[in-house]
């Protein structure tokens, strides 16, 4: 058993033995490879002002090699950033510089790499070297001159290749982003190649140097289908050498670039709204961002030093709370710095309160556990406020009824109400109440001081005047008459006398009348003249036994006539107006009347023949006016006899009732009522009347044309279109 036990015991032993080797052996290759992701330290940063603007940045690396940078630019904000890999940072963290176009340089250090921005007051062009132990970096001064170089990847052991040296530009290409930008893909056959993004009004400018342009690539690309706002492509030769590439954008846009080894990348994207503009509209949708481009790629670093690089890119002041902790895992390329903290944010379940240039940061459950308590402690001061009485007196309205919009349903009483007990407090805090005074139209508050104040900012919403509204009508009526009326009187008359055997004479008359002593007096056996004559045309022929006698007459009347009315009526808005003129006709009655008029008990009765205008308008939002109207003209047309009652009179009645939206100042017609009456009468002798010709003798022809219109416009104007 003792060797047994011995014999395990050493196995045991054995087995520890190797597991603290290789434990040694893992700790001293994380320990190497620590001290070997960062051999390289960036000591200093400085400067000096050339001529022309022009600024000349050192970045020493002391007694160690310059590593190989990666370069690239954004344009809004305008910026060059320069990554060291495998770096630790020793300089400053911030460099004022003021000189030409550059800013300022700062230097951050996270995950072993260290990054150096060059802040610019304008889009500039650049250019490096390498000096020794440093690597320098020559600021333009922002000017057009496309003879300055740009290097994106410098290999500190060989001089800038020449552009018949460079690679050749293999491929443009160009693309649509998922957010409407559109990217300009250059692609090179290997490194080397110097791009140059600038800015020149509607164009975006990239001047590549020390890379070789094919035929076949110099051409234009029509961009239009892709709904960016790229709107073509245009890719020259360059006058010395390299390439010329024209981006024609539309519209405001942010334009940034980056560069790899074998690619340089132009990003065209529309200028985001300021998010202030509408808040309202943006509920539901992705939020957007705005902030300094920034380019993370760290594995594992801590959150708090993650925020910490934000603070020093963004310039804001921020707090971590104590509970934020833990590593994150980030690689993001040219995005908005507050986009990247927002992504933190959302990794690791954190959240902000941002109050002015400060920003707390802090877990969600956190956060919320403190504003909730806030919102405790507030209501609780509420409850223990003092409360203070106020007198606001109104002056465009009643106080009575901005009391009942201010309680909803809590208040008591009728002259002198205030508030009660109810739950429904309005506008009210749980103690307050409010009063009024009808005589001097008063509103009394009894509230907290705050409360106070938030209730006089929204009374003097409230208490305004209102607008009104002047309603200008005009009733037109025309009338057309036409009347033509033809007429004849015809008669025949004759004698003849006859000898008797006695020697005397006997008279005989045909169609007259004997007047005696031998004579015939003339008859007229047909007479249809005309009702009203205005002429007429008589003619006789007289023989020794006979007369004929012929009488024409006839009448035509025209007649053209308006009757304009104009009513016009000023109202507050939503007040509804009458104005009415006329008169009312009197007709007298008779009850209990006997068979002859004028017996019984006679009453008077009265009829309105009025010009009435009913109105009530309504201001909309847009400065049109929605009109509810009614128009109304009668007039007296005659009377009518009522058996046992007199005289009763008749009304012409004309009238609209309608609903119309019409522009400020803008004549609208309502409607319109078109009358036309026609009537042809004949009056004739039978038979004669129809003989052809001489029929016209025998007849009475009356022809009756009579035209009615009626036209009603309306106007409205805003009279107090400036208050408010």
């Amino acid at each position: 058993m003792t060797n047994q036990i011995q014999s395990v015991r050493g196995r045991v032993m054995r087995h520890a033995s190797r597991y603290m080797l290789l434990g040694l052996l893992i700790a001293g290759a994380t320990w190497a490879s620590t001290a070997m992701a960062a051999t390289t330290t960036l000591k200093n940063i400085s400067y000096d002002a050339l001529p022309g603007g022009s600024v000349e940045l050192h970045m020493d690396f002391g007694s160690g090699p310059v590593p190989q940078p990666k370069i690239f630019t954004t344009g809004n904000p305008p910026r060059i950033a320069v990554d060291f890999a495998d770096t630790d940072n020793a300089a400053a963290r911030h460099l004022d510089i003021g000189k030409g176009s550059t800013s300022g340089v700062s230097a951050v250090a996270a995950g072993g790499r260290t990054r150096v921005v060059i802040e610019l007051m304008r889009e500039s062009s650049y250019r490096t070297r390498v000096e020794g132990h440093s690597l320098v970096l020559t600021v333009n001064n922002g000017s057009t001159d496309q003879s300055v170089t740009t290097a994106s990847t410098i290999d500190p052991t060989k001089a800038l290749p020449s552009s018949s040296s460079g690679p050749a530009i293999s491929n443009i290409d160009f693309r649509r982003g998922p957010n409407g930008e559109g990217r300009v893909l250059i692609s090179f056959s290997g490194s080397g190649a110097n791009a140059e993004m600038t800015r020149q009004g509607d164009k975006v400018l990239v001047t590549i140097d020390h890379a070789n342009l094919p035929a076949n690539l110099a051409q234009r690309l029509d961009t239009l289908d892709f709904a960016t706002p790229v709107q073509s492509i245009v890719t020259r030769s360059g006058a010395g050498g390299g390439a010329r590439v024209e981006i024609a954008v539309k519209g405001n846009v942010d334009t940034s670039a980056y560069q790899t080894a074998d690619q340089y990348v132009v990003e065209v994207a529309p200028k985001k709204a300021d998010a202030k503009d509408d808040k309202l509209a943006k509920l539901g949708k992705e939020p957007s961002y705005n902030g300094k481009r920034v380019t993370f790629n760290f594995q594992d670093i801590p959150v708090r030093s993650a925020l910490q690089l934000i603070a020093d890119i963004s310039g804001l002041n921020l707090v971590a709370s104590d509970s934020v902790g833990g590593s994150v895992t980030l690689r993001l390329v040219n995005v908005p710095w507050d986009q990247a903290l927002d992504v933190i944010l959302r990794a690791k379940s954190l959240d902000m309160r941002r109050n002015g240039n400060v920003v707390w940061v802090a877990p969600q459950a956190e956060l919320a556990k403190y504003e909730q308590d806030l919102a405790d402690a507030k209501l609780k001061a509420l409850d223990t406020a003092e409360l203070v009485t106020d007198y606001v007196p109104i002056s465009y309205g009643k106080a009575a009824d901005i009391a009942k919009l201010l309680t909803s349903g809590s208040m008591q009483g009728g002259g002198g109400g205030g508030g009660g007990a109810n739950t429904q407090r309005g506008f009210l805090s749980p103690r307050g109440s409010v009063s009024f005074d009808e005589r001097t139209n008063t509103l009394l508050l009894n509230d907290t001081p705050e409360k106070i104040k938030q209730l006089r900012d929204l009374i003097a919403v409230l208490d305004k005047p209102v607008q009104q509204v002047l309603i200008e009508s005009r009733i037109v009526v025309a009338t057309d008459d036409f009347t033509r009326e033809l007429g004849a009187k015809f008669g025949i008359s004759g004698k003849h006398y006859t000898q008797n055997n006695d020697g005397n004479h006997n008279l005989i008359t045909v169609g007259g009348h004997d007047l005696g002593n031998g004579t015939a007096g003339g008859g007229l056996n047909v007479s249809l003249p005309a009702s009203t004559p205005t002429g007429s045309f008589g003619l006789a022929i007289l023989g020794a036994n006979y007369a004929i006698d012929l009488e024409l007459s006839a009448a035509q009347t025209e007649g053209r006539g308006e009757v304009i009315s104009s009513p016009r009526v000023i109202t507050a808005n939503q007040q509804e107006a009458v104005i009415r003129q006329g008169q009312e006709i009197g007709y007298v009655t008779f009850q209990n009347s006997g068979s002859s008029a004028g017996t019984g008990t006679a009453t008077v009765q009265f009829k309105d023949a009025v010009l009435e205008l009913k109105v009530t308008p309504t201001i909309t939002a847009d400065n049109r006016v929605y009109l509810m109207i009614n128009v109304k003209k009668d007039a007296l047309a005659g009377y009518v006899d009522a058996p046992g009652s007199g005289k009763i009179p008749t009304i012409d009645t004309r009238e609209i009732n309608t609903s119309v939206l019409v522009d400020n100042g803008q004549t609208v017609v309502l409607g319109g009522i078109y009358e036309v009456n026609k009537a042809n009468t004949i009056s004739k002798v039978p038979g004669l009347g129809d003989i052809p010709g001489i029929g016209m003798l025998f007849r009475n022809t009356s022809r009756v044309n009579t035209k009615a219109e009626l036209l009603i416009f309306v106007t409205p104007r805003i009279l107090s279109d400036t208050l408010q």
